[in-house]
């Protein structure tokens, strides 16, 4: 979700300050770069090496050499968002009332960035009309915050000035990075690759699929500001950037992926899913005797992911859709899969011929989407400018 995205993360005087240290390795997952600012009070409780071997960055901690090596105003200008966590008193009133004295508060003068501070402090520190009317004053001036939250401080006391915990840190960070786009705020589950369903420890049974297609659309739905889960079965293919991924092999643990994932808004299913897997996994492999006949495997059933979510009793995403692999009357199948699954839409695509021509494995894709307005013949096109097309319609569909 925070691909490209570029964020400044101040660290003031804390002892919670450790928690940056995992926020800031979570906006790594999440793709976004990050750079730091550690203050002389926040030195106290994390070091310089700490923070950069998470950020992968050199830590700026003193005005005058970040004015040799790239100059405060360009510290300043480069982010995309500036996050102040934890944020101490000091620094609050020093944002307030516009001091300038140090990197910390010049940069935050002199950015034009966003800001989001999250306040930690002592319960009486929080409280005191002081402090609250800073925060009014940013608040006033457009910073945004999160927490503090309220529990047991360092201090035998207890009240509020907890700093918030870095999953909330990172959804407010999120939420504010998506203000505006198309899909912010809203939570896409997608499906992706094929699944492998074990004849034994060695064998297993499996289709052609590369999950080009299913990344893609993972992809453009975290460009337009989704929060994504990409389930994903076995693949050769890096995990797409600012998206949660489940890695899974099998149509039992993709289902169980997905319904952990719920609640969601969208739900994508572009996976090849296995339709039957052996009923009895042998434990050990299976031998070829000579002579003899070879092994009758009985077969069972798989889940089916669509029908499931698309039929869930307590969570069904607003918009479910599903993907037909056809090699014949590719419409007329779609149709009525849609239909027999109950699902809202369904990308159909013909994937016949043979390997390195076929849909499967292939770098291009050409598909029909069927809606209860009818069937769109998309043209031909690579894989990721189906993924933006199919984002875009989605986009469209939860528009105001």
């Amino acid at each position: 979700m925070l691909a490209g995205r570029r964020i400044l993360i101040i660290l003031s005087g804390s002892i919670a300050a450790y928690k940056a240290l995992e926020l800031t390795r979570a906006l790594r997952r999440d793709g976004a770069a990050v750079s730091a600012i550690l203050t002389a009070a926040g030195a106290r409780f994390v070091t310089r090496e700490a923070l950069a071997g998470i950020t992968g960055e050199r830590v700026h901690d003193d005005l005058w050499a970040a004015e040799a090596e790239i100059g405060h105003i360009r510290l300043a200008r480069l982010p995309d968002l500036v996050v102040v966590a934890p944020a101490s008193a000091d620094l609050l009133a020093k944002m307030a009332h516009g001091l300038a004295d140090d990197l910390a508060s010049t940069v935050l003068l002199a950015t034009r960035a966003p800001i989001l501070v999250a306040p930690a402090m002592n319960p009486a520190m929080w409280d005191h009309p002081a402090t609250r009317a800073n925060i009014g004053m940013l608040r006033g001036r457009g910073v945004r915050v999160v927490g503090p939250g309220e529990g047991a401080m360092a201090e035998p006391e207890s009240g509020p000035g907890r700093l918030a915990e870095p999953p909330e840190i990172l959804d407010a960070i999120r939420a504010l990075l998506t203000e505006g786009q198309p899909l912010g705020g809203r939570h896409a589950i997608v499906t992706s690759g094929p699944t492998h369903e074990p004849i034994d420890p060695v064998r297993y049974i499996a289709n052609r699929s590369s999950g080009k297609q299913g990344h893609a659309i993972a992809a453009a739905l975290a460009a337009m500001g989704a929060r994504v889960t990409l389930v994903s079965g076995p693949v050769a293919l890096p995990d797409p950037p600012g998206v949660t991924v489940a890695h899974v092999e099998t149509a039992r643990e993709m289902l169980a992926a997905c319904e952990a994932a719920l609640p969601a808004d969208i739900a994508v299913l572009a996976a090849a899913v296995a339709d039957w897997r052996v009923a009895r996994e042998a434990g050990q492999k299976l031998k070829k005797q000579p002579g003899a006949a070879p092994p009758s495997l009985e077969m069972a059933l798989n889940p089916d992911i669509l029908a499931t979510l698309a039929a869930h009793p307590r969570a069904r995403p607003a918009l479910v859709v599903g993907f037909a692999a056809e090699t014949e009357h590719v419409v007329e199948h779609a149709v009525a899969k849609r239909a027999r699954k109950g699902c809202d839409w369904i990308v159909a695509n013909d994937v016949s011929g043979a390997p390195g021509e076929s849909v499967m494995g292939g770098d291009a894709n050409r598909v029909q989407l069927i809606t209860e307005d009818g069937v769109e013949d998309w043209p031909r096109m690579p894989k990721d400018a189906v993924a933006r097309h199919l984002a875009l319609r989605i986009a469209k569909r939860f528009a105001p």
